[in-house]
């Protein structure tokens, strides 16, 4: 039993310092990112494929291309340096968009995508269905607006698995 409590109160401390880790890191890189004319969107410090992987994802009205995450990449690498986010441990960076369809986490996500059209997952079928389509229309505090075919319906946040952009990838026919 006190193995076990050991083991729970290492697992909170390191959610906790992560938390923190990830805190400082983007204290320290926002206004590099901001400087060069893009958003923070989020911020990884993950385990993946055996090494640690520090992926800073960007946003732009324009889209990203890959030529934008060099320059990310080139500019805040020697802040991160500076900073030692791993306490010297070997780390990989990376610099992404958020992708096509990710679900949105915060509220200018969702602000970007007023007017879009979106993909709301619930918990459980509301009105006999767990996935709506349709366009987004607001994101308060405790809802989520969509219009769907000139309906406009209503989820609680609390109900709601995930909002992310719809993606269709509809055959094109020559």
């Amino acid at each position: 039993m006190q193995k076990q409590f050991a083991l729970l109160m290492s697992c909170i401390i390191l959610t906790q310092e992560t938390n923190l880790n990830l805190t400082k890191i983007k204290e320290c890189i926002q206004p590099v990112v901001e400087h060069l004319g893009y958003e923070l969107v989020d911020i990884e410090f993950k385990k993946q494929h055996g090494q640690m992987h520090l992926t800073v994802f960007i946003a732009h009205e324009k889209g990203i291309t890959l030529d934008d995450c060099e320059k990310v990449h080139l500019e805040i690498d020697p802040k991160l340096e500076e900073l030692n986010p791993s306490n010297d441990a070997p780390y990989v960076l990376n610099v992404s968009s958020p992708g096509l369809d990710r679900p949105f986490k915060t509220q200018r996500d969702f602000e970007r995508n007023y007017g879009k059209k979106v993909e709301v997952k619930l918990y459980a079928p509301f009105q006999g269905k767990k996935i709506y389509e349709g366009v987004l229309i607001e994101k308060a505090e405790h809802i989520v607006k969509i219009d769907v075919s000139k309906k406009i319906m209503q989820f609680e946040n609390s109900k709601v698995v995930f909002v992310r952009p719809f993606v269709s990838f509809e055959s094109i026919e020559n």
